[in-house]
């Protein structure tokens, strides 16, 4: 029978170099917080119970991610090393008795499949640690992974204890580790901070366990790509763009157009159904569903919150927020709709705002089937507007009140 899994993932550190006052872990990639994607990868790959070390300003990442059940959070009061950050799990983790994933929530590009892979040779070979290891052209910066001649793991050299020789492996350590937990706490007793940060390695753990005679394995099973982890905004940059491939990617396998993937950005969290078209310069960002045989853009801003029923056609420059549009709709230039729930078959002319904030709140509008919005008009907001209404070229539109929509002159703005 497999044994039960759980996850620590490290995400207490500052990270200078991203010169940041928020927690690097909660920075996002493309539209979710970075640390949010290592803990879907974990969930996915079957672990039930994940204990998240967080540090650092940790009660901005206790409020993103504390709703959530299956995650316990344990403090690092100092970064001591990531030793340390899984020391300090021990009793979070007392009433656990199986295996370990370990890995860093800077790592938004982790796999499932890798975690699972991972996890599924560490017990099928009886491991007291199973390391994922990647093959990079240029290693620089990474622990290098050291064989014997028969290609068993021997061990993990930081670069800067690296030999000549040593350097020129390009095996590297990207740091996803699968331990048995009893064996892992044991050897963490005998860690001791004897180098120049004074920090509690969890690769020496991994040594103290070779030498002990306990069984070490090493899979290169990780992607190039997925090895990356992010110490900068150029990190987070490049993460990003890898991260938008795959969104991209995996839509167009699923029955959608993207015209010009390098000038469309998209949310990981947005829903587009088959056979839409996407055109060039498009960004859709935040909870977006859109449905089938739609055509978005070019130049189009869909917000969070925006729902597109099939057959809908969203134009050039055109921006929708917590918006609605039915069936047949049409908003094909230079508007703003937000916070309206517009019907079937409505043509909204180009130039019409949907004036949703009166300066304090955002209110709502609703525009019912069938009707024609001319060019230029302004709909001011709270209103109703019934089916098959005809609103001339450059009109006005709000409510009296008696709560009728008519004409006036007063106009809102948009928020």
């Amino acid at each position: 029978m497999p044994r039960e899994t759980a996850a620590v993932i490290m995400a207490a550190g500052k990270s200078t170099r991203m010169v940041t006052e928020m927690p690097k872990v909660l920075h996002e990639i493309c539209g979710r917080p970075m640390l949010a994607y290592v803990i879907d990868a974990c969930r996915a790959a079957g672990i039930k119970r994940i204990v998240c070390v967080v540090g650092y300003r940790k009660d901005e990442v206790i409020n993103a991610f504390g709703r959530e059940p299956d995650i316990t959070f344990v403090e690092q009061k100092e970064q001591k090393g990531t030793g340390h950050a899984v020391m300090v799990c021990r009793e979070a983790l007392a009433s656990f008795d199986g295996d370990l994933v370990i890995i860093a929530g800077d790592m938004p590009l982790l796999r499932h499949e890798t975690l699972e892979l991972l996890t599924k040779t560490h017990q099928a070979q009886n491991s007291a640690v199973t390391l994922a290891t990647a093959v990079l052209d240029d290693p620089t910066g990474y622990g290098r992974i050291v064989r014997d001649s028969y290609g068993n793991l021997e061990g993990i050299v930081e670069e800067s204890d690296c030999s000549p020789e040593q350097k020129k492996i390009k095996e590297v350590n990207p740091s996803y580790y699968c331990f048995n937990k009893k064996l892992l706490f044991e050897a963490l007793e005998q860690v001791r901070p004897d180098n120049a940060k004074g920090e509690f390695y969890l690769t020496d753990a991994l040594h103290i366990l070779i030498r002990a005679g306990h069984r070490a394995v090493a899979i290169t099973a990780v992607a190039a790509e997925d090895a990356m982890g992010i110490n900068s905004r150029l990190d987070l940059a490049l993460v990003g763009r890898v991260m938008q491939n795959r969104i991209q990617r995996n839509l167009m396998m699923n029955g959608v157009t993207i015209v010009d993937p390098e000038n469309t950005w998209i949310d990981v969290r947005a829903e587009i159904g088959q056979d839409t078209v996407i055109h060039p310069f498009t960004y859709i960002h935040g909870r977006v569903r859109i449905g089938r045989h739609c055509s978005i853009g070019p130049f189009a801003y869909l917000r969070d919150g925006t729902v597109l029923a099939d057959d809908v056609v969203v134009g050039v420059f055109t921006e929708l927020k917590n918006s609605t549009l039915g069936t047949g709709t049409r908003a094909r230039h230079l508007s703003y709709i937000g916070d309206a729930e517009i019907g079937e078959r409505v043509n909204v002319g180009a130039g019409t705002l949907f004036a949703n904030f009166d300066g304090e709140r955002i209110h709502r509008s609703q525009v019912g089937h069938d009707t024609y919005i001319g060019n230029g008009s302004i709909i001011v907001a709270p209103i109703q507007v019934g089916q098959n209404k005809q609103i001339p070229h450059g009109t006005v539109v709000k409510n009296d009140s008696n709560g009728s929509a008519q004409n006036c002159s007063k106009q809102g703005g948009a928020s």
